[in-house]
């Protein structure tokens, strides 16, 4: 998987929706937070109080084409899919990171990647799903605390947003994604985050 590809894909994005707060870096950093926990909720390994403890992996998406006809909206063509609802909250999370990345380049003047795949972040990875998503929302928590300046001498802005990554990619290989899926999930929410904003989502 090229990361140059989907750095620049999200910068398209990004630019379109060209927000320009100050607070856009604590807010991209909740919600990367708020889509983990939705992956996490996906995943449902942790709820060692339910009996269903499998990762919501299929589910059946039926999606209405619908046309508008002289103000009236009248439905063209019903189509019926299966998704997989754990991929589609891990690509949510891969858009955050990968703006995140963005604003860190830009704001910092880091070197923008060139010509990366994900074969150059090595993964890392603990003994079990529920330490990885642990580690990856520490790691988030550090980048916030980096970013502003609040402790963490030792990590560097992209020391830490590197080690998130690579957090990241080893969480993905543990949920059994290839990164072909992942890369193929991250293009098609693009496309429909693009529809959002013609549409004032």
């Amino acid at each position: 998987m090229n990361l140059q590809k989907l750095f620049e894909t999200q910068k398209v994005l990004r630019d379109r929706i060209n927000y320009q707060g100050e607070d856009r870096f604590e807010k991209l950093i909740l919600a990367l937070l708020v889509e983990l926990g939705e992956l996490c909720q996906e995943w449902r390994g942790f709820k060692f109080w339910s009996k269903n403890q499998e990762p919501r992996t299929r589910k059946l998406d039926i999606r209405k084409m619908q046309k508008v006809n002289r103000g009236e909206i009248q439905v063209q063509e019903v189509k019926e899919l299966f998704t997989n609802p754990l991929l589609e909250e891990y690509v949510d999370c891969l858009h955050f990171l990968l703006e995140i990345g963005l604003e860190e380049f830009e704001a910092y003047g880091f070197k923008y990647p060139v010509n990366y795949s994900f074969n150059d972040y090595t993964p890392i990875k603990e003994d079990s799903v529920t330490i990885q998503f642990n580690s990856l929302f520490t790691e988030v928590g550090i980048l916030n605390d980096v970013l502003f300046d609040k402790c963490y001498e030792v990590n560097s802005v992209e020391d830490s947003y590197e080690n998130a990554f690579r957090i990241f990619i080893g969480l993905g290989e543990m949920l059994g994604f290839t990164w072909e899926e992942i890369e193929s999930a991250y293009f098609e929410k693009n496309k429909i985050n693009h529809v959002r904003q013609d549409t004032g989502y």
